[in-house]
C-alpha cells in the first residue's frame, strides 16, 4: 500500500476518532511461534502510533525477532468502527518514562491530587521504558456504513450479480 493511500484513510474524521482513543489491540508473534493480542495504550503522533512498556516486558525479544505487527483500534456501539494497521516495530530504549507514556494516560480520569501521586509512583519505578514505534504500512477503516471487511463486499457483490441476473 502506498503512503498517500495510508495518509487518505488515517486523515479520514472517523479514524481521526479512533487514532484519538485510549487503547489499541497490538497482535505479534510470540517468541514461541504463537500469536499474541493485548491492549496496550498508545497516541498517535499524525503518522506513528506510539506504545510504552517495560524494559523487561516479554513482547519486547518476540518483537525483536519479528517486528511485524498489526493493530486494532474500535468502537464498542454498533455499528462498529474498526481502524486497521498493519506496520513494523521500531524499538526505541530511552532512560527515564517518555513524554508519550505521560500524554497517553492522561487521559485516564484523574484528580490533580491522583496525577501527581501517580507520577510521582511511575518515576519511582521506571528507570526506563521502550517505545514501540509503529509506522503504518498497511492501512484499512471499516465502518459498516461506508466501508466493509472485503469478505462481506465479496457477499454484497455476489448478491447484486445473482439479483441481475
Amino acid at each position: 500500500m502506498r503512503a498517500n493511500e495510508i495518509a487518505e484513510i488515517v486523515q479520514l474524521p472517523i479514524s481521526r476518532e479512533l487514532l484519538a482513543r485510549d487503547v489499541v489491540r497490538l497482535a505479534y508473534v510470540a517468541k514461541d511461534g504463537t500469536p499474541r493480542n493485548i491492549p496496550i495504550a498508545f497516541t498517535w503522533n499524525g503518522s506513528e502510533i506510539v506504545m510504552c512498556t517495560t524494559k523487561n516486558a516479554p513482547k519486547l525479544p518476540a518483537l525483536r525477532e519479528n517486528p511485524m505487527v498489526a493493530l486494532t483500534i474500535d468502537t464498542e456501539v454498533h455499528p462498529p468502527k474498526i481502524l486497521l494497521i498493519r506496520g513494523r516495530a521500531e524499538l526505541d530504549v530511552v532512560d527515564g518514562i517518555p513524554d508519550e507514556y505521560l500524554q497517553i494516560n492522561g487521559s485516564y480520569a484523574m484528580t490533580p491530587e491522583q496525577r501527581v501521586a501517580w507520577e510521582a509512583e511511575v518515576r519511582s519505578l521506571y528507570d526506563g521504558m521502550v517505545r514501540i514505534v509503529v509506522t503504518p504500512t498497511w492501512a484499512k477503516l471499516i465502518d459498516f456504513e461506508t466501508t466493509l471487511p472485503s469478505a462481506v463486499e465479496e457477499l454484497v457483490r455476489r448478491r447484486a450479480e445473482r439479483e441481475h441476473a
